[in-house]
């Protein structure tokens, strides 16, 4: 099941409307992003709204790598496919190839692939970044003979203020390598980035937050 634009851009509506009563979302690019070709969009991660957030932040519509553990019941399956989730298992990515051939399929036609790098939520600080699928994305590269941009993306969660809470979103410069060994490097200067845009911390040791 791919994305539908309907439902997507509904229930962006929604969010938007629901989430402007109680965050006062601030946005900070640092370069202007190519408004077309492949993408692949690198958060950080902490909450569940980092998901909406990024969906009111970025145009066009989305693709969001999600756990397989929330496709789990079949209506909310259906409903996340619509929406552009796309099912990946974390502990062994073998089980997943019909997912990863998805992600490539949607690159090859120029879709944006949001990525949370953690795996898992980290609060108050950065953990380390999960570089499997990036590699595998850079070894596709070399067959689309075309560099992907890895988009480091910062947010940061402020105090509250009433009902409302601030909440920075922080876009880096696009981050480039062009080969599949360079995936531990891509992954290390990823993470590195993303602790700058959202000034939190990089933890040392694997520490989750479930």
């Amino acid at each position: 099941m791919r994305r539908n634009s309907l439902v997507y851009s509904m229930t962006k509506k929604v969010a938007q409307l629901v989430f402007s009563l109680f965050y006062r979302i601030e946005t900070e690019m640092k370069m202007t992003l190519p408004d077309h070709g492949p993408m692949v969009i690198l958060p950080k991660h902490q909450y569940w709204t980092d998901i909406p957030m990024i969906s009111l932040t970025f145009n066009p519509h989305l693709y969001f790598v999600a756990k397989k553990e929330l496709f789990h019941y079949p209506l909310i399956r259906d409903y996340l496919s619509l929406c552009g989730g796309v099912p990946v298992d974390r502990q062994k990515t073998i089980r997943t190839l019909d997912s990863f051939k998805t992600i490539f399929s949607l690159l090859k036609t120029g879709e944006r692939i949001v990525i949370f790098p953690e795996g898992t939520y980290f609060r108050n600080s950065v953990g380390s970044g999960k570089g499997r699928l990036l590699q595998m994305i850079l070894k596709f590269q070399e067959e689309l003979k075309q560099k992907i941009p890895f988009i480091p993306v910062g947010i940061r969660y402020g105090e509250r203020k009433g009902w409302r809470r601030r909440v920075e979103i922080c876009i880096g410069s696009p981050l480039f390598a062009e080969r599949e060994s360079e995936a531990i490097s891509l992954t290390e200067r990823a993470m590195e980035e993303i602790s700058r845009l959202c000034r939190l911390p990089r933890q040392s040791s694997e520490k989750e937050v479930q």
